[in-house]
């Protein structure tokens, strides 16, 4: 399947085969140049069959305006949805590290920390001696980022290029910020040579990313850099006084990395790929991600996104604030409470009659005073009120309270009975009934008539795997917040 970029006279034409297409925001984003791959004698060996049996894949990443980032509450990304897509296709859970540094990534992954890269990474002959890439998924160009002169909007194309750089030999002597450890610096030395001169090249802490990159020459930080032309197109819609129609590359092979060791996963990797292709997925979340200027623009005009520096969750994060303080809780934890119950709509309702942001039933709120529960400040007040008193119950009656949020969450979502029935039957079965990990799986077993017959259990049946599964959803998604919102 080809994808083509926007067709300009002053560009190359980028066609392409893509699978993780959402990747190449980075390593052309932050491609690490040859030589930045630490030489590794030996890497573990950890392939399919060891990611099957620990039930998780473990993938590096960074985030950006594309790859993987959070929108009202939500992580998304081009990256991050095919992500989803291959482990559900897998049967694992997703591990998202976010790793700035390429050069690191590389490192955790000879060590067995991560599984993939999932980079966009340029194939080139070094880092095919250390690493299996899977099967290209698209071609990228790098183009020169400046910034538009003042007044640009009413001046015309022709005297704009002949204030802007569009001959490449007019970098001679000027200052070009590239990322730390970068493709870039590679390119940048290579057509120092084709141009017979210097550039002056200051690269980057390795901290920083391509977006960072390009806000900065926006802002007048810095008067260039170098990133992904579709990367480039993105961020236009964030800064529209980037220039980014100056190439200084060739189309170049974009992939992933896995270990040498995983030749399994390497092979399952690629028939998904072409699954994807066939499928038109691919198509489809390239338009949403890079093509698509309604999406992109609504994305880059929400002030509820982590990417461009933009604060917060939702409007309601100071009232979240306050309520996770009442219960100690880091407010993260509650803020994906209430993104899973209410995905932060005060207006939400249930079949059930539930209602606000934490998702009140009538008699619950009238026993906690709530007259209002479509209020967020009264949502919130009486939903965590259920919480603190769910949590002092449980800490009455456990000795370790090390998983005590697991339990008062599950206790929210099902009700304690059905948790306490689940909890004798890990009594019953030899396991400790204050460990999480031993409750929820005789929680997910009360719908099974063996269990829920059981004499120790007292509520009869409950469709366990539904708490299970919402403890379980809130923590990763707490996860992905202490991760994306500094």
């Amino acid at each position: 399947m080809n994808f083509s970029s926007i067709t300009n006279l002053s560009f190359f034409i980028i066609a392409s085969s893509l699978f993780f297409v959402g990747c190449s925001n980075n390593d052309q984003q932050k491609s690490e140049k040859e030589s930045t791959i630490e030489s590794v004698t030996k890497s573990v060996n950890i392939d399919f069959a060891d990611i099957l049996d620990r039930n998780e894949l473990r993938v590096a990443v960074d985030y950006s305006a594309t790859t993987y980032f959070l929108y009202k509450g939500h992580p998304i990304g081009f990256e991050y949805d095919l992500l989803k897509k291959f482990t559900k296709s897998m049967g694992v859970d997703l591990k998202i590290i976010i790793q700035p540094s390429i050069k690191e990534s590389f490192s955790k992954l000879q060590r067995g920390e991560v599984d993939l890269v999932a980079y966009p990474l340029a194939i080139t002959p070094s880092r095919k001696e250390q690493v299996n890439f899977t099967q290209h998924y698209r071609t990228v160009r790098q183009m020169l980022i400046q910034r538009k002169p003042e007044g640009w909007r009413k001046i015309n194309p022709h005297a704009m290029n002949k204030i802007l750089i569009r001959n490449q030999v007019d970098l001679l002597g000027k200052k070009v910020h590239v990322l730390n450890a970068s493709s870039y610096l590679e390119t940048l030395k290579s057509l120092e040579k084709q141009i017979g001169g210097d550039i002056i090249i200051i690269e980057d802490s390795a901290s920083v990313e391509s977006d960072e990159m390009i806000k900065r020459v926006a802002t007048g930080q810095y008067d260039y850099t170098v990133a992904d032309e579709n990367l480039a197109q993105v961020n236009s819609f964030y800064y529209p006084n980037i220039d980014f129609e100056t190439p200084v590359s060739f189309p170049t092979r974009i992939a992933w990395a896995v270990r040498k060791t995983s030749p399994v996963l390497l092979d399952s990797l690629n028939i998904n790929i072409e699954k994807v292709k066939k499928s038109g997925l691919l198509n489809i979340l390239y338009k949403k991600y890079f093509l698509s200027s309604r999406s992109i623009q609504k994305v880059a005009n929400e002030d509820y996104t982590s990417h461009d520096g933009k604060k917060g969750l939702s409007p309601y994060d100071n009232l979240i604030k306050e309520q996770a303080k009442r219960i100690g809780w880091d407010w993260l934890l509650l803020a994906s409470m209430v993104m899973q119950e209410s995905h932060f709509d005060p207006n939400a309702k249930s079949w059930a009659g539930a209602q606000g942001l934490l998702q009140l039933m009538p008699a619950t709120a009238a026993n906690f005073g709530i007259k209002n529960r479509s209020n967020p400040e009264q949502s919130l007040k009486g939903g965590t009120d259920y919480l603190i008193k769910l949590e002092k119950r449980w800490m009455s009656n456990m000795q370790d309270t090390t998983d005590i949020a697991a339990f008062v969450m599950a206790s929210y979502n099902a009700g304690p009975g059905h948790v306490i029935d689940a909890r004798a039957l890990v009594t019953k079965n030899g396991g400790n009934r204050d460990k999480w990990r031993d409750v929820r799986k005789y929680l997910a077993l009360l719908s099974t008539k063996k269990y829920y017959t059981d004499e120790v259990v007292k509520l009869g049946y409950c469709r366990g795997e539904e708490p299970v599964n919402y403890v379980k959803q809130v923590n990763e998604r707490y996860q992905i917040y202490k991760d994306l919102v500094k």
